[in-house]
């Protein structure tokens, strides 16, 4: 049996001729990529080189900024060739590898969100105790946890999905995500509660978790003093903001592509392309605007770039 699927996309009602625009696209997929590429990959250099940077938070940053960049090329270089295809195609394996990657790297944000959170409240809400709580064996196995477990899930449903007969070979979207459920001829219970509990493990209760902790962090932060107020607002808000986002973007996927309702084709498209777009470019500007040390930093590096050429004139 050929195990090439059809990867129609989704164009906005009529209103887009992806043959028409295609290099449209390709360019604005590439600039993208670029950027998120480029930006990504300079706070993660600033963490690396200062060791003033070397600490839990910075390192919870560094880990969320590299998933992304992981993240993003699952999805990049196969939407710029599928651009340039007359008929975009992928083996059924490959999509499976793209699903696998897809969830485990997305998954992992939510838990690396949570372990941020937890550092944030040891230390506001236990200075003393900081250094004994959050060592470096502590970090190392948060983000074991973080990547492993989530990779575990989504191994397991992976390999199920592989066993799974096949009805149709077109998928509608633009790259593998739950939509490579409804190839199958028979939605498998085994599948189904498996997915559920993955989601209970590795987004729901770790979101719950970072919310509850950040709850606490704002409410012993409001009984004391300003200066303590402003350094919670300055190092918790960033981290709420990309938590609060990426749900939205996730629910959305797990639910709406779950489900398969009658969600009108252009919301789809712009929902899509947001998930696989905007989020992964999101995180280092965040950060690079919103952490002080890292803001400190980046201004030295563009400082001294801009003061080169006149060296060397």
């Amino acid at each position: 049996m050929d195990d090439k699927i059809n990867i129609s996309y989704i164009t906005l009602s009529g209103y887009v001729d992806l043959n028409k625009y295609r290099y449209f696209y390709f360019f604005i997929v590439l600039t993208v990529y670029i950027l998120t590429v480029c930006s990504n990959a300079t706070i993660l250099y600033l963490i690396w080189i200062h060791k003033n940077l070397h600490e839990p938070m910075y390192i919870f940053i560094a880990a969320l900024l590299f998933n992304g960049l992981l993240y993003s090329t699952n999805i990049f270089p196969k939407l710029l060739i599928d651009f340039l295809s007359e008929k975009p195609i992928i083996s059924y394996s490959a999509c499976l590898l793209q699903f696998f990657m897809f969830y485990s790297f997305g998954c992992s944000e939510f838990l690396l969100l949570a372990a941020m959170a937890f550092d944030r409240y040891v230390a506001i809400c236990k200075p003393l105790r900081y250094r004994n709580i959050m060592k470096r064996s502590t970090v190392s196995i948060f983000l074991v946890l973080a990547w492993s477990l989530p990779a575990c899930y989504l191994a397991v449903l992976a390999i199920l999905s592989s066993k799974a007969t096949l009805c149709t070979f077109d998928l509608e979207g633009i790259f593998c995500n739950n939509t490579i459920y409804s190839l199958q001829c028979v939605r498998s219970t085994t599948i189904t509660a498996l997915g559920i509990v993955a989601l209970l493990h590795v987004v729901v209760l770790p979101m719950l978790f970072t919310s509850f902790t950040y709850a606490n962090i704002f409410r012993i932060s409001y009984r004391s003093s300003k200066q303590s107020r402003k350094t919670t607002v300055e190092t918790c808000v960033p981290h709420l903001l990309v938590l609060t986002s990426y749900f939205c973007l996730m629910t959305y996927d797990v639910v709406i592509a779950r489900v398969q309702s009658d969600f009108p084709k252009t919301a789809r498209f712009i929902m899509m392309m947001q998930i696989s777009l905007y989020h992964p470019l999101l995180n280092p500007f965040i950060y690079g605007f919103k952490m002080r040390e890292i803001n400190k930093h980046l201004r030295r590096l563009f400082s001294s770039a801009k003061k080169a050429p006149a060296v060397i004139q």
